[in-house]
């Protein structure tokens, strides 16, 4: 690219930012929970003003039977831009609730800048991302005009896991239609490389029951009389191994290969471990040999918590009748969630544990795209042309996310990219992204569709 136009689309970039601003702490200010059914109408108001600011045809869907409402808009390549080129971009509007409150050095619903950080809830996970790519937007109309054709679609449901991701892709099918598609988020990781992820792991969420008795019990007799707590953590722990290993019969069947490509990629991942300790403020061990490798491609099952008998202060000791459990499984391509959790069930009963109860709450299948596809390899080769060599390709994320549904409905590859750094603290308090990325990746955004317009 030469190197006037470099500076044409820099300077439009800067200038973008700097009147964004406004708009970055607007939307970042409303507490849009999904889980508290919070926020909802307000947030879509603003995006919708957001999109209709850049002179985008903005549709809000509210036809999806039980669904907070999806937000869609279209933009049209300028002038001098490839009209033959669609790019589809997603995000999500929703954020996670604060809490705790007390961890928060600032106001979670108020934009801080601190230490060369955005601090918010949401920042990184995800409505700043939403508003880097509106400001790489307007940079690019102020440069020359749009390089091709671009869509957006947001939801407002992902916190909670999606659940009217699927209707609304089938129904919207042909709304959704082009030939590449950006989701929501990305950025670097604790070795400062930019990551271009192709993909996502799946998830099974499920609660585990079981009841001992028809009420609490005196502890005295727990000479011998079980309890549904020790019942459920003793079932609990059969189904994994002592380093994290799933100890499920069939629970890797039909998971797909690694290809070459994937391996090879794979094999060229950094794992940070002081890092890593220092940001999380981990106290044990690892659980893999390989945690890079690992958190690509190898599936876990979890506890994400436990509740029963008595848990409030002072003393009170009781046999518990009852005893709850959600766990979730991170799944790999080839894994079905609904199948998974059958298994669970079945091995529990195997395990001479029939009387604790599997029930599914939900799930996503995994998701990776063809790493050699042309797409794929713009967003790498545009990475590098940003952030030079410091650029890492990972298979998939070790998180979860829709994209399963996306890819049946819009048949494209997807890429995940944006503006966090392995401090962000997604779900965490003080939440945050720094300047310096927000600024990098709305350029490294520009110049994909830029490069995309041009292949």
């Amino acid at each position: 690219m030469p190197e006037e136009t470099t500076d044409v689309l820099q300077t439009a970039i800067d200038q973008a930012l700097q009147a964004d601003r406004p708009r970055l702490a607007k939307y970042l200010s409303i507490e849009t929970v999904a889980a508290k059914h919070l926020g909802i109408d307000e947030t879509v108001s603003v995006i919708e003003q957001a999109f209709q600011e850049l002179g985008a045809v903005v549709t809000v869907w509210r036809d999806i039977p039980g669904s907070n409402p999806f937000v869609f808009a279209t933009l049209p390549a300028g002038p001098q831009g490839n009209a033959d080129k669609t790019l589809l971009f997603y995000n999500h509007y929703d954020v996670q609730p604060a809490e705790p409150l007390a961890e928060w050095d600032s106001e979670p619903f108020r934009l801080t800048e601190k230490d060369g950080r955005y601090v918010a809830r949401g920042v990184s996970d995800d409505k700043g991302e939403l508003m880097v790519r509106l400001s790489a937007v307007k940079a690019l109309q102020n440069a020359g005009g749009l390089p091709c054709n671009l869509k957006f679609i947001v939801e407002g449901e992902e916190e909670v896991g999606s659940p009217h991701i699927q209707p609304m892709t089938e129904k919207h099918a042909a709304d959704l239609a082009a030939d590449a598609i950006i989701w929501e988020t990305g950025g670097k990781d604790a070795d400062e490389n930019f990551q271009v992820t192709c993909g996502v792991k799946g998830i099974v969420s499920f609660n585990v029951t079981t009841k001992s008795a028809e009420s609490d019990l005196h502890s005295s007799l727990a000479t011998f009389v079980d309890n549904a707590i020790w019942r459920l953590v003793q079932g609990l722990a059969t189904l994994r191994g002592p380093k994290g290993e799933v100890l499920v019969d069939g629970f890797m069947d039909g998971v797909k290969p690694l290809t070459p490509t994937e391996q090879a990629a794979i094999d060229q991942l950094p794992f940070n471990e002081a890092a890593t300790r220092q940001n999380f403020g981990l106290k044990l061990p690892l659980l893999a040999d390989r945690p890079a490798a690992a958190l690509v491609n190898r599936p876990s099952i979890t506890i994400n918590g436990i509740s029963g008998g008595y848990e409030g202060d002072g003393l009170k000791t009781v046999l518990p009748k009852q005893a709850r459990a959600q766990l979730d499984c991170r799944l790999v391509p080839g894994q079905d969630p609904r199948h998974v959790a059958e298994l669970i069930q079945q091995q529990l009963e195997k395990n001479g544990f029939g009387d604790l109860h599997v029930s599914y709450n939900q799930g996503e299948p995994a998701f990776r795209s063809d790493l050699t596809d042309a797409f794929v390899q713009t967003a790498i080769a545009t990475a590098h042309e940003v952030y030079g060599d410091a650029v890492k390709v990972v298979p998939n994320a070790g998180g979860s996310g829709p994209q399963a549904p996306f890819a049946a409905a819009v048949g494209a590859p997807i890429v995940s990219i944006g503006s966090t750094w392995a401090g962000s603290g997604a779900h965490a308090p003080n939440e945050n992204v720094r300047v310096r990325d927000y600024a990098q990746a709305t350029r490294y955004t520009a110049r994909v569709l830029q490069n995309f317009g041009q292949s």
